[in-house]
C-alpha cells in the first residue's frame, strides 16, 4: 500500500514539472545530459572507470624490477647532501658503493609501489558525483591530484615498513652512512641528521604520482588509451 501511493506521488510530482524538466529529469535518470553529453552518472562510472584503469597501469609500471631504476623521470638519485659531492666521492673510489646505494635505494620503491593499488581504488570508492564533474572538466591530471591530496597520507604509512624492510636486507642506511663517513673528509663539509628511508619513500610516492599522471593524460588526450566504449563516450566529449 505504502509503495502505491510513493509511486502516485512520484507521478504527480513528475507531471506538475514543466515538460523540459521532465525530460532533463528522465535523461539524468539514464545517465544522459539534455545538451547529449553524458549525464552525472555516467561521467562518475566513465571517470571511476578511467582511473581505475590508470591506476592499475601506474602500479604495474612502477611495482616492478626497474620500474623506478630505468626510468629517468622517477629514478630516485643519491640524496642531495651527497649528490654535490658524488664526483669527489667517485674520485675518492667510492663510485661502485654510490651505485649500489641508488640501485638499493630504487629497488625498495619497486617492492613498495604494489600497496598502492587497494589504496587509490579505496579513494575512488568514497569518490562523490561533484568530485567526478570536478576532475573531469580540470586540468589534464586533475584526477592525479586528487589522489595526491586523499591518499598520500595512507601511502606513507603503506610505503615506509616496505622500504624499511628492503632497505634493512641490503644495508642502505648502512651504506649511505658510510658514505657520509666519507665525505666527511672532504673540505668544508657538514654532517646534518638525515633520514634516508623517508627520503626513499617521499621520492618513491612522487614518482608514483608522476606515472599515474602521465597515464591520466594519455587517457585524456589519446583516443587510443582509451580502451573500453564508456571511456570513448566520457571522454570523447
Amino acid at each position: 500500500m505504502l509503495t502505491r501511493m510513493l509511486t502516485v506521488l512520484s507521478i504527480v510530482l513528475l507531471a506538475a514539472l514543466p515538460a523540459s524538466a521532465q525530460l532533463e529529469q528522465a535523461l539524468k535518470g539514464l545517465g544522459i545530459g539534455t545538451t547529449g553529453e553524458p549525464g552525472d552518472a555516467k561521467i562518475g562510472s566513465g571517470l571511476k572507470e578511467a582511473l581505475k584503469i590508470g591506476t592499475e597501469r601506474a602500479v604495474r609500471l612502477t611495482g616492478k624490477k626497474d620500474g623506478y631504476f630505468t626510468n629517468q623521470a622517477i629514478k630516485i638519485l643519491m640524496p642531495e647532501k651527497l649528490r654535490i659531492m658524488e664526483q669527489g666521492l667517485r674520485a675518492a673510489g667510492q663510485g661502485p658503493k654510490i651505485d649500489e646505494l641508488v640501485l638499493s635505494m630504487n629497488r625498495a620503491a619497486e617492492q613498495a609501489a604494489p600497496s598502492a593499488k587497494q589504496i587509490f581504488w579505496n579513494a575512488l570508492g568514497e569518490m562523490t558525483f561533484v568530485d567526478a564533474r570536478k576532475i573531469l572538466t580540470g586540468g589534464k591530471t586533475s584526477a592525479t591530484e586528487y589522489f595526491r591530496a586523499r591518499t598520500t597520507d595512507e601511502l606513507t604509512v603503506a610505503f615506509t615498513p616496505v622500504v624499511e624492510k628492503t632497505m634493512e636486507q641490503v644495508g642502505v642506511v648502512r651504506k649511505y652512512e658510510a658514505l657520509v663517513g666519507q665525505a666527511q673528509s672532504i673540505p668544508f663539509v657538514k654532517s646534518k641528521p638525515f633520514d634516508v628511508n623517508h627520503y626513499v619513500v617521499t621520492e618513491a610516492l612522487d614518482g608514483l604520482f608522476y606515472v599515474l599522471g602521465e597515464e591520466e593524460s594519455k587517457i585524456r588526450t589519446n583516443p587510443a588509451a582509451r580502451t573500453t566504449d564508456l571511456l570513448q563516450e566520457v571522454f570523447g566529449k
